[in-house]
């Protein structure tokens, strides 16, 4: 008698978007730490500041990468769901700890010798963090990402399809707001909570609601041209 071929299991099939911006997403949480060593001046909105009564606004320059991490899971969730997006920023989590792994490992190592002193100090200077940052940023990550994820699907349920600009608005600057509170808190101490934090939440929530809508709209549109023009990726 015989033996009837053993059934081949194909493994699941991705989306073209969920692809691409499985890809962007992992690159963005990587090179937001790096971007963040730099303090940047935003023009008109660092006069902001005096007229709330804070010093001229400054802020970090990890938060356009951040704000594409936002873009990114609430396309994904506009996409594909809440529950893929929530899985997004699980994986996140993934090349975020490699790259930080893979720093501590580079800063351990010697340099060599045909390294100019001046490019070694500076190089130290940037990659280099304090235990209580890298924890902060990892924290200030999952928790925020989720938020915003959170957020995003809950008015969606609530509004459906419509107000997309709104629904990525409210949800970045609420997540923001989280993330800032929770990164200053644990990387600076209690002591930092003041004029920094106040200045950086109000920095991120004007961004988020100038940047973050017409990103979102370009997202999704980008999404469903690319499922449009290829149907789904298989995934091995």
């Amino acid at each position: 008698m015989p033996i009837p071929p053993t059934p081949i299991h194909q493994a699941p099939a991705i989306s073209r978007s969920l692809f691409v911006f499985s890809i962007f997403y992992g690159g963005m949480t990587c090179i937001a730490g790096v971007l963040g060593n730099k303090q940047v001046s935003l023009g008109p909105l660092s006069a902001l500041g005096p007229v709330v009564g804070l010093p001229p606004l400054a802020i970090e320059a990890g938060i356009f990468a951040f704000l594409l991490l936002v873009v990114t899971s609430s396309a994904v969730a506009e996409l594909h769901g809440r529950a893929t997006a929530n899985k997004l920023v699980l994986f996140g989590f993934i090349p975020l700890l490699v790259s930080i792994l893979l720093t501590l490992i580079v800063l351990a190592l010697p340099a060599a010798g045909e390294m100019g002193a001046d490019r070694l100090t500076a190089f130290n200077t940037m990659m280099g963090a304090t235990p209580w940052i890298w924890l902060g940023g990892i924290i200030a990550y999952g928790v925020s990402q989720t938020l915003n994820v959170t957020i995003f699907s809950w008015l969606k349920g609530r509004e459906g399809h419509s107000l997309l600009w709104f629904r990525a608005a409210a949800a970045s600057a609420l997540s923001q707001i989280i993330d800032t509170i929770l990164f200053i808190t644990i990387a600076f101490g209690t002591s930092a909570i003041g004029w920094l934090m106040a200045g950086q939440m109000l920095t991120k929530v004007v961004l988020s609601a100038v940047l973050v809508p017409p990103l979102i709209y370009l997202a999704v549109a980008i999404g469903r041209r690319l499922d449009a023009g290829g149907g789904a990726r298989p995934s091995a």
